[in-house]
């Protein structure tokens, strides 16, 4: 500690680059800082520093650590309570460039496995991003000076160090409740439940908070269930949607699109007060869309299109400029292949010639002169053949009807089941439909992706970064992943361009394994080491990374413009 106060005061003043000889460990009353990495140029990316709390002085009881839920869920209240703090005290620091910045990867809605904090059997870890104080490109030492020994123990002053047990508790109840609904869910054969009272609608297009005043969601008589939960006296009851072919219809905004969008998020679990902390999917469900102009690399879509114009291949079809229907198509084998068992589809975002094509049209437009077997045909053959289940937002087509198990209508953002009436106007209004019924099979696409797909050369440097949400800079290509829509935080891109590093350091693609089987060593890294383990600097500052999925891990790989497959 004196120690730090010493080097600061004697390089006051200095070139920026001075700073460098701050880098080391520092105890403090209660805590250590490690300064990890220290930024060259005050306008550069932030200094890194790690700060080391043991149970001694915030215990961090066994029960909480019982299993991997309540730690992530521990470790989430914490960097909320330290986000929160920094908030507090942004902007008391003064200087150029990023000088004073204080960071942590802050939570959204989501509770998702992060570094930002990290329970350990006998310490906390929280990893920061600081900007060291200067005047232009000189140390400001004295500013330094209260970073370190005034902001950062009033930040942890009010925030871990002054966390309640009962807080914690609350978050721990909420993971072993998660837990619970999880589990009832796969004894049932559910794929989705959705809670009563549950608040679906969002604040906005760009807010993920809950809208104020919305209708609170109320489960149709015929699909209410009752689940005993832990550290609940009553039940929880909600709305259960069955493994097959569930159809959500009604009319222009009456909430069809909101509820699968609460489902496409169910996937994740969400922090108390979110409006869908029991809003619950399938972990492996996958939204499917459109995605026009997307990367397609020698993809099995035969089951889907087949005979293209000019003789183009579609069992191993590739393209720089997918259309409607091929991308979409593409998506869906491509799902199959990295092992989801549900699908999400929203007609608003689907190509109409992919989803549909009704019996006039097939009259007038002979088979032979049609190469798009439309999803329709498909749909039961995925259910039944590959035990693939989907949930689909249909309000133009009553085709759909048909292959329908169950049809809920959702009337003024409220759902009513109405499958009989469905299968009555089936029975008043017959559609006769000619079904192409080729068979689909699990290894219909098995790629091995080849090691020269990671290309990260950058001139005499190799480069990887997430610039955004939806954008990986590698080498001197772009991944475009806009149409990947539950990639849900930055720090998930974060992650994943982490990875592409890692394969490439590590050799992963010389295994020559096929995709899904891939998926699995890299999805058992992450519950065996943790995120860190792509970090550049795994025992140092493991950087701002939230662990994304298998599904959005293989959605970067596809539309990667430099893979190459077999």
């Amino acid at each position: 500690m004196k120690k730090l106060q010493q080097l600061l005061k004697s390089i006051d003043g200095k070139g920026y680059k001075a700073y460098k000889s701050i880098q080391g460990r520092y105890s403090f009353h209660r805590y250590e800082i490690s300064v990890d990495y220290v930024q060259g140029d005050p306008f550069a990316s932030p200094s890194k520093i790690r700060i080391v709390i043991p149970d001694a002085y915030r215990p961090i009881k066994d029960e909480w650590k019982q299993s991997k839920e309540r730690n992530i869920y521990v470790a989430d209240h914490i960097a909320r309570s330290v986000a929160k703090a920094i908030q507090a005290v942004a902007k008391q620091l003064q200087g150029s460039g990023k000088s004073g910045l204080i960071h942590i990867d802050q939570p959204g809605q989501e509770i998702l496995e992060r570094t930002a904090v990290q329970i350990k059997n006998d310490k906390t870890i929280i990893c920061l991003s600081v900007g060291l104080p200067a005047n232009g490109r000189r140390i400001n030492g004295k500013e330094a000076e209260k970073l370190f020994f005034t902001i950062l123990p009033s930040i942890l002053k009010h925030s871990i160090f002054s966390i309640k047990d009962e807080e914690i508790e609350q978050k721990v109840q909420l993971a072993d409740q998660h837990i619970a609904i999880r589990e009832k869910m796969k004894e049932n054969n559910w794929i989705a439940f959705i809670a009563d009272g549950a608040i679906l609608p969002r604040e906005s297009g760009v807010s993920n908070r809950p809208l104020k005043k919305a209708v609170p969601f109320e489960s149709t008589k015929e699909n209410r269930v009752k689940i005993n939960l832990p550290h609940r006296e009553e039940p929880l009851t909600g709305m259960a949607i069955k493994q097959g072919i569930s159809l959500i219809v009604g009319g222009g905004y009456h909430g069809k699109s909101t509820l699968l969008q609460a489902l496409e998020r169910g996937v994740y679990h969400h922090i108390r007060g979110d409006g869908r902390e029991y809003v619950l999917t399938d972990p492996d469900a996958v939204k499917i869309r459109a995605e026009d102009g997307r990367q397609v690399t020698s993809v099995n879509i035969s089951a889907f299109i087949n005979d293209l114009p000019h003789g183009q291949a579609t069992t191993k079809f590739t393209t720089e400029n997918a259309s409607g229907s091929t991308s979409q198509a593409t998506n869906v084998v491509e799902a199959i292949e990295a092992g989801t068992t549900t699908l999400l589809i929203d007609e608003d975002t689907s190509a109409t010639n992919f989803m549909i094509r009704d019996a006039r049209m097939q009259a007038l437009v002979h088979q032979d002169k049609e190469p798009i077997t439309p999803f329709i045909d498909k749909i039961k053959q995925l259910r039944d053949d590959l035990n693939v289940s989907t949930i689909l937002v249909m309000g133009g087509s009553g085709d759909y009807f048909d292959v329908a198990d169950e049809v809920i209508m959702m009337d003024q953002y409220k759902p009513f089941n109405v499958t009989d009436q469905a299968r009555e106007i089936m029975k008043n209004h017959p559609v006769s439909r000619q079904s192409v019924m080729e068979k689909l099979t699990n290894d219909m696409n098995q790629r091995i992706f080849l090691p020269q797909s990671l290309n990260l050369q950058k001139g005499k440097k190799k480069k990887v970064q997430a610039k955004s949400l939806y954008t990986i800079l590698m080498g001197t290509s772009t991944i475009q992943l806009q149409g990947v829509e539950q990639l849900v935080d930055a720090s998930q891109t974060r992650a994943i361009a982490e990875l592409l590093r890692y394969m490439e350091a590590k050799e992963i693609l010389k295994q020559a394994k096929p995709l899904a089987d891939l998926l699995d060593d890299i999805e058992k890294v992450m519950d065996n080491e943790g995120l860190q383990a792509f970090s550049p600097f795994p025992n140092q500052h493991p950087g701002d990374l939230a662990r994304p999925r298998r599904f959005e891990i293989a959605a970067c790989l596809n539309r990667m413009r430099t893979t190459k497959v077999q």
